[in-house]
């Protein structure tokens, strides 16, 4: 008798236990759902209106104004008018300007970037500090306080007519980009010494050492840089606006501004979606292309 009771008094404390526990589980279940239905609802709000613009871009009425929210009619005929109507806006040619415009500049860039990167990260010499300190004062200011001063001074070049303002673009956007040093010289310092030490003991120069070592390891920051490169004249519009004064040198994000300008926007409405659909096409494929960049690449540095 005495053994049966105290078989039970040791099984009793167990079952507050398996209650605590079961509690746990139930408040983590509701946790999580409440979670999901929150992400799910942000993605809501986020994939709607790339949902509306994409509809807008079919939609055969090209006005503005409608009783739905999405387009009841259907039709292809915005993107073809958007690159075959060029009389009153040469979409194609805006996006020429700006597609070579942002090619150029990505690859300037990048070469800025890594050659400034790599000489602060590696080298030491006498201005180094200084250099650091001066452009991150310089880039606490606006890009855009300087607006004024830089078309003056393209227009003084004579870079702001016909095809030369491309060029003007071209070494605007470029011109700044090896003072955004930062991110990339931050990933270079924490590539070990070591390797650049063993390298130059096995017989490598500098410039060995930069494009046998430290450019694979650094292919995700890289990939990186290409794609601020790529997105900065692609998407900027304030410089632009400032520099391109007429249609025939117009990027594309002037393009769709003036498609909402009053004296076009009820007929070009629907073709300012398309024009922004074409506009996303580029990034999605670059971001798509560059994407398996992103890995870490050690092992193929090891491998060069």
């Amino acid at each position: 008798m005495s053994a049966t009771t105290s078989a039970k008094a040791a099984k009793a404390p167990k079952a507050p236990k398996a209650a605590k526990a079961t509690n746990q589980v139930a408040r983590r279940r509701i946790a999580d759902i409440v979670v999901h239905l929150f992400l799910a609802v942000l993605a809501a709000l986020w994939v709607l209106p790339i949902i509306w613009i994409v509809a807008e871009s079919f939609n055969a009425n090209p006005a503005p104004y409608t009783t739905t929210f999405f387009p009841t009619d259907y039709s292809l005929d915005n993107y073809i008018k958007l690159f075959t109507e060029r009389n009153v806006l040469n979409f194609p040619r805006m996006f020429a300007n700006t597609f070579i415009v942002a090619v150029f500049t990505m690859i300037i860039s990048v070469f800025f970037v890594l050659s400034v990167s790599y000489a602060l990260s590696r080298l030491r010499f006498s201005f180094r500090k200084p250099y650091m300190n001066l452009a991150l004062i310089l880039g606490m200011f606006p890009g855009i306080m300087a607006v004024v001063a830089i078309y003056f001074i393209l227009k003084e070049m004579g870079l702001t007519q016909g095809w030369t303002t491309n060029i003007a673009l071209i070494i605007v956007y470029s011109a700044g980009t090896g003072m955004g040093f930062y991110v990339m010289k931050g990933f270079m310092d924490t590539i070990p010494i070591s390797l650049d030490e063993a390298a130059i003991l096995d017989g490598c120069s500098q410039w060995q050492v930069f494009t046998k070592i430290i450019l694979p390891i650094s292919k995700p920051m890289i990939v990186y840089q290409a794609i601020v490169g790529f997105l900065t004249p692609w998407l900027d519009f304030v410089l632009a606006k400032a520099i391109a004064r007429t249609q025939e040198n117009y990027t594309v994000s002037l393009g769709l501004w003036l498609m909402l300008e009053k004296e076009y926007i009820h007929s070009w409405f629907a073709r300012f979606a398309a024009g922004a659909v074409c506009v996303a096409i580029p990034i999605a494929i670059l971001f798509i292309v560059m994407q398996r960049f992103y890995q870490s690449s050690m092992e193929g540095s090891v491998k060069g």
